[in-house]
């Protein structure tokens, strides 16, 4: 959520940085800051006729005391027409920042300088890669072939089950899943991450603290009895441990990491790269997420990425990062990179994490706050990133290592599968 006072005193600025995300905000910005305005002149109203409120009070007590108690009755009928006043005014006031919370909350957070002008990914930039693409033996197959040749993973039993888009990992495939989840978390525990086990399910104020609702409520799967949503990402709980708190500033980083299912609708993305574990409905991830000064969220986000690069390098899977356009940077993001890796057999690049800075987009909603070195109280700025999303990894390890003799497993997982091979 955008901070009223940075609209109200630059709201060029938010016009122009907006327009890098195609979006034109000319008229609802005006409309903001006219909105504002109006509520400003109300508060100060409300504000004067408290006072008056206050000083009548004060001057009732000297009449009671010193007995003119016809004055005083007198101001107290005046007091309470006064009071009456105050709460229509108050009201109405209540009703103007209702209105106006409205329209700021249909404002995305605004882009890094950094980001790119372009309306789709087409246009993301690539910024850095590593590795060789591999070259497959004749006859190679798809993840989802492969899985079934050596028992992995039944797509068709998670239909049976639940439907499709819950897949069930058996055998092998599952001892590759938790050694996958294990080495994430061992290296963020490394990285100096501490690590959460945290809650599936998040109340209404969770989910708007991190910008899920009202922009993503078509997106999560929500249990209405209860009022309770399940988690598109352990961002969210993680996050949300901080809201309505004041960190003190030598506490800044704050360094989280937390392992969870992830539950997606994905409503309106069938139809596009949604063979195997392309796209899943549920899926497990591990994330990282940091609070950081605002001076420093940026070399924040570049450690984050550097660790998110140590793990694919690790897994020996060739991989490239991409700096998002405006067009393709989400609601609540300032700065995203995406991490992708080369699926062989697909012959594609696959997403598998996104490292993103949200400035004090999040901590707005959240009101996250950090006391500073000079005793002034500042939102902080919120961060998060995969390290790693399973599905996608686990799809190239099976095709980028796969041969006539079996799938060969990454050195780095060994110890945590108890084979190096699935023959």
């Amino acid at each position: 959520m955008l901070q009223i006072s940075y609209i109200r005193e630059n709201p060029q600025d938010v016009i122009r940085r907006l327009a890098v995300k195609n979006l034109d905000v000319k008229g609802i910005v005006n409309q903001i800051v006219e909105m504002d305005q109006q509520r400003r002149t109300l508060q100060k109203q409300h504000d004067e006729l408290q006072a008056e409120i206050n000083r009548i009070s004060k001057e009732i007590g000297i009449l009671f005391k010193s007995g003119q108690k016809a004055e005083a009755t007198t101001l107290k009928e005046r007091s309470s027409e006064l009071k009456a006043d105050s709460r229509s005014l108050a009201d109405t006031l209540a009703a103007s920042e209702e209105e106006l919370n409205k329209l700021i909350l249909q404002l995305p957070n605004l882009p890094h300088h950094s980001v790119p002008a372009g309306k789709n990914a087409a246009q993301n930039e690539i910024v850095a890669g590593e590795g060789d693409l591999p070259v497959l033996e004749e006859g190679a197959l798809p993840h989802w072939e492969l899985a079934q040749k050596y028992d992995l993973i039944s797509f068709e039993l998670g239909s049976k089950v639940t439907g499709a888009g819950f897949p069930f990992y058996k055998g092998k495939g599952a001892r590759l899943e938790r050694a996958l989840i294990s080495f994430f978390l061992d290296e963020a525990a490394r990285a100096g991450y501490e690590e959460f086990l945290p809650p599936l399910l998040v109340n209404e104020d969770s989910a708007f603290g991190t910008g899920q609702l009202p922009d993503k409520d078509g997106q999560m799967y929500a249990v209405n009895t209860d009022n309770l949503f399940l988690i598109p990402t352990a961002e969210v709980p993680v996050t949300n441990l901080y809201r309505d708190v004041i960190l003190t500033h030598d506490r800044l980083p704050v360094r989280n990491v937390a392992y969870s299912s992830c539950f997606r609708r994905e409503a309106g993305s069938w139809g596009k790269d949604v063979r195997g574990l392309n796209r899943l409905h549920q899926f497990n991830k591990v994330e990282i997420v940091q609070i950081a000064h605002p001076d420093k969220s940026y070399e924040s986000l570049s450690e984050m990425r550097d660790h998110v690069a140590s793990l694919v390098r690790k897994l020996e899977l060739p991989f490239r990062i991409v700096r998002l356009c405006g067009g393709d940077l989400s609601f609540t993001s300032a700065l995203t990179y995406d991490f992708e890796v080369y699926s062989a057999a697909q012959d594609k690049w696959l997403e598998v994490s996104s490292v993103s800075n949200f400035e004090t987009f999040q901590s707005c909603r959240l009101k996250l706050r950090f006391r500073d070195t000079d005793g002034k109280v500042r939102l902080a700025h919120t961060l998060n990133g995969s390290a790693l999303a399973l599905p996608r990894i686990m799809a190239a390890l099976l095709e980028n290592n796969q041969s006539h003799q079996g799938i060969r497993i990454p050195g780095v997982l060994v110890p945590y599968t108890g084979f190096n091979s699935i023959p």
